[in-house]
């Protein structure tokens, strides 16, 4: 009976969330399975792989072949560089000791580099985060600077207004007094 590792989907219209599972390849894509190997979510961000290491590795051994995205997946998490050294072992060009040194190792490598990539990310969006913030600043100033102009500009404008209108008012008074002092100056005469 051929074995295949494939996903399994599972989860909401828009929303999938699949299962790792070794299955016989004549049935169907969501149907009987053999063993469940893990989950994989690609919703969220990054997405979330867990994996039972030790029976993937023990079914890629036993000739289950894995399809394209489940071969990604063992790739990603070890499980076909275990079965590799496991290979080597079986052969005698590594002892069990050797193996599991070079496999942590190369662990250890890729959590490392997948350290500094999330690393390098975050830095990334924070460095994008203060660009924006800075706009913001100056673009708030630049409002907070035209509003200022244009109160000041407001005050200048009421204060002209004012000085005007208190022109016109002194123009109004002057002839009012003329009128008055020529209107003492016909009661004197009389």
């Amino acid at each position: 009976m051929p074995v295949k590792i494939r996903l399994q989907r599972h989860g909401k219209k828009g929303k999938p969330f699949y299962w790792i599972v070794a299955a016989d390849v004549r049935s169907k894509r969501d149907g009987k399975y053999l063993e469940k190997l893990g989950v994989y979510n690609p919703v969220t961000q990054p997405a979330t792989i867990e994996l039972d290491l030790d029976s993937s590795v023990k079914w890629l051994r036993n000739g289950a072949q894995p399809t394209d995205t489940a071969r990604r997946i063992l790739s990603y998490k070890g499980a076909m560089m275990k079965k590799h050294l496991l290979a080597g072992v079986d052969k005698g060009a590594l002892t069990e000791e050797e193996a599991e040194k070079k496999f942590e190792a190369w662990m250890s490598e890729k959590e490392d580099k997948i350290s500094t990539s999330a690393e390098k990310t975050a830095k990334a969006k924070e460095a994008e985060r203060e660009k924006a913030l800075e706009a913001e600043r100056e673009v708030s100033a630049k409002r907070e600077a035209e509003a200022k102009a244009a109160q000041e500009e407001e005050e200048a404008k009421a204060k002209e207004e004012a000085e005007a209108k208190a022109a016109a008012e002194a123009e109004a008074e002057a002839p009012a007094e003329e009128e008055k002092a020529s209107e003492e100056e016909t009661k004197k005469e009389d």
